[in-house]
């Protein structure tokens, strides 16, 4: 029987069980990844950079994890405050960088093409893309959003609107309109 998150950890922190931390690792890591990935807008080196300093920072914070939310809610904000750091040492700004296209990627499949819709989002200005990640893939309410970031609900559902028109514009490029 597959052990829980709690009882993972539980063995981690009471005996220093390193196959039930590689377990909870290889568990939570793969969209953890893909999440900071997505918020960095950046080479998976530097995604995957961040992911190890945040089950770092997990592993110190443990002790004190409460199990008042998911573990993997818990740990997407310790990447997601570790995301953000690592873009405020880099002086990052939430514009879209000027040597990057605002046009999408259009990779044609079998007998269709598609929109690269991974790096239209990268496109996003940092604060659009976090809201929009938190919300529409890590399933986080507008409230929780607001806490994490430090902004208003308010802030936090005017953002996902504009991320969301945003990406509508970037996903119906000109060259893709009115071809069916």
């Amino acid at each position: 029987t597959e052990r829980s998150d709690e009882q993972l950890a539980a063995a981690i922190l009471d005996d220093g069980d390193e196959a039930a931390f590689r377990a909870l690792y290889r568990r939570h890591t793969p969209r953890l990844l893909a999440f900071v990935h997505r918020l960095l807008g950046q080479d998976v080196t530097e995604a995957e950079d961040v992911v190890q300093e945040t089950w770092i920072r997990a592993c110190d914070g443990l002790a004190r994890f409460r199990w008042d939310s998911k573990f993997a809610t818990w740990l997407t904000g310790i990447g997601l405050n570790t995301a953000r750091e690592r873009l405020t040492k880099r002086g990052r700004t939430s514009a879209i960088p000027a040597d990057v296209s605002t046009e999408p990627t259009v990779v044609a499949g079998p007998g269709e093409k598609r929109v690269d819709l991974e790096r239209s989002i990268r496109l996003l200005p940092e604060g659009y893309r976090t809201v929009l990640l938190l919300h529409d893939v890590e399933g986080l309410k507008h409230g929780e959003i607001a806490r994490r970031l430090g902004i208003s609900t308010g802030t936090s559902k005017s953002q996902l609107f504009s991320a969301r028109r945003a990406l509508r514009t970037l996903l119906c490029a000109p060259s893709e309109i009115g071809h069916d």
